[in-house]
């Protein structure tokens, strides 16, 4: 009999924790329908059902808009410049999700905390 396969939100997860495993000071929230990484005290990668959402510097934000497919996030109608949403698909090569979670790593190191 065949095992099966693990939802895709599952396996997003865990390669983001993977990804913060060696990382400081890190805590996991359920936020934003699914489960958020705090660095710091600040949000940095949140990962959902099929896609995951990168905190970035909004200076950079029209630079990473569209690279790996990355769009700007849009909740009850407004864009959140500083925030992309990137979907599993496009995350599979595993250069690709560390080129954002590096990205947004990096930017956490500036961001002020949310109030």
């Amino acid at each position: 009999m065949a095992t099966k396969k693990p939802p895709l939100r599952q396996i997003l997860l865990e390669r983001v924790r993977a990804a913060f495993k060696r990382v400081k000071r890190v805590k996991e929230q359920k936020m934003f329908g699914g489960v958020t990484f705090m660095v710091n005290g600040k949000m940095c990668v949140s990962a959902g059902k099929d896609r995951l959402m990168f905190r970035v510097d909004p200076e950079m934000h029209d630079d990473l808009v569209g690279k790996n497919g990355a769009r700007t996030v849009r909740m009850k109608g407004w864009a959140y410049r500083g925030f992309l949403h990137v979907t599993a698909a496009r995350l599979r090569d595993p250069k690709a999700l560390r080129f954002w979670i590096a990205v947004a790593r990096d930017y956490n190191k500036y961001a002020a905390r949310s109030k």
